[in-house]
């Protein structure tokens, strides 16, 4: 069992854990309190995405209790099984899980994936029921989501290099109907229901749509024309003398894309991407460190909010549009997540909201998604995305495995040589 101290100081002197379910105890190697830290949060994650998937099928429990209690909800995220993937190739690269037991379940989920899930033209249904891959909620079938099973898939299938995961993968991926997903227009729509046929909306303004875009136009079939990636809007935002392009969105959707594709040093013709998501992070920290008026516990070691659980459930709130609901409450993922664009200003927030808070925010799986430092909440769960988001980037910034791992595809390479990435 793991065993907790209250402060990060303490937490990092402490003994780890024993091993369990092929899950394996880290070494503590890291020099720095900062990368142990990130040692830590990564090796809770990682346990997060073996423990909580499904192990016939491998789909990922979209959200669970971030405790030793049992949790008996069922709804996995096809978006969180994509993490997972991922998310298993950085346990076996990092020894927290023995290889053996991280192929077999790679290979379980692409089985199950490719030979005994329902899909409609290649995608998948945004929630399933885990242990049967049942659609769930009556929800849309999610090209975006449906994206980031395929990132995962595809950093897994460049891990592995085996026979056995490139045929599943390329069944998967070549049945994938992008051309299905524009519905005669020239973006891609945000998904499908049988009830009720395309959603109405497309993905038209700059988020999280960048990757999606790149796979959709790299693909070996069904492609999408280069010219999609000109069609979506880039609005450009001004704040405290920094000037970047974004749509007024929660500070995720300036990184998820970047988990996976690795936009350092290149630039089309409209903007260099990943120093846009490095201003986007440093306008998000100057704005909540001005919000210190309304919530007086922001400051410049103790910031972000991104889309996440709230004391009034789950809001999609954190980007500048001073939503009246927003009431201060602190997401780790936000700092977590852009951890390659400001590194230290990043792990301060981590470092300091650990020290000051210890096990009210911290738990079985690492932090817990949200907190309020004021009214004494926190979420009881954990997110399957959030986790994931925090440990890549953690893995990106330690290493650039994921990035290595993507940008060696075929897929990658066409679609960002296609727009001019390349």
């Amino acid at each position: 069992m793991i065993h907790e101290n209250h402060t990060r100081r303490g937490f990092l002197k402490a003994a780890a854990s024993v091993a369990a379910a092929g899950v394996l105890v880290p070494s503590a190697k890291a020099s720095g309190g900062g990368e142990k830290l990130l040692n830590e949060i990564q090796r809770r994650a990682i346990t997060y995405f073996y423990e909580q998937a499904d192990p016939y099928t491998g789909l990922v429990r979209d959200r669970a209790r971030n405790s030793y209690t049992p949790d008996n909800r069922i709804v996995s995220s096809i978006a969180a099984t994509g993490f997972g993937l991922t998310a298993l190739t950085i346990g076996d690269r990092s020894g927290y899980i023995d290889r053996d037991v991280a192929f077999e379940r790679v290979h379980r989920t692409l089985l199950h994936l490719a030979k005994r899930r329902d899909h409609v033209h290649g995608f998948y249904y945004h929630f399933m029921d885990m242990r049967t891959g049942e659609r769930a909620w009556n929800c849309e079938v999610s090209s975006v989501d449906t994206a980031w099973l395929l990132c995962g898939m595809l950093t897994a299938r460049a891990y592995y290099d085996s026979r056995q995961i490139d045929s599943l993968a390329a069944e998967i991926l070549e049945r994938v109907d992008w051309q299905w997903m524009l519905n005669g227009g020239a973006l891609l729509t945000h998904g499908w229901t049988p009830e009720g046929g395309f959603l109405p909306y497309r993905w038209d303004s700059y988020s999280e749509l960048m990757a999606m875009y790149l796979l959709a136009i790299g693909a070996k079939s069904s492609a999408i024309p280069a010219s999609s990636w000109d069609a979506w809007h880039r609005p450009v935002r001004d704040y405290e003398g920094l000037r970047w392009i974004d749509s007024d969105t929660p500070l995720f959707t300036h990184q998820y894309s970047h988990a996976f594709f690795d936009f350092r040093g290149r630039r089309d013709k409209y903007a260099d991407y990943f120093r846009n998501s490095k201003l986007a992070t440093d306008a998000h920290r100057l704005h909540c460190i001005a919000l210190a008026k309304r919530f007086p516990w922001y400051g410049p070691n103790l910031w972000g909010v991104t889309a996440s659980d709230s004391r009034m459930g789950y809001s999609p709130w954190g980007g500048f549009d001073s939503r009246p609901d927003y009431d201060g409450t602190i997401v780790p993922c936000a700092a977590g997540g852009s951890l390659p664009f400001a590194p230290e200003k990043c792990m301060a927030v981590l470092e300091n909201a650990l020290d000051k808070f210890g096990l009210r925010v911290w738990g079985r799986y690492g932090f817990n998604d949200a907190f309020h430092p004021h009214v004494n909440w926190t979420s009881p769960d954990v997110i399957g995305i959030d986790l994931g988001i925090m440990l890549i980037m953690a893995d990106n910034l330690k290493s650039g495995s994921v990035w290595e791992a993507m940008m060696s595809t075929p897929e990658a390479q066409r679609g960002m040589g296609a727009v001019g990435l390349a």
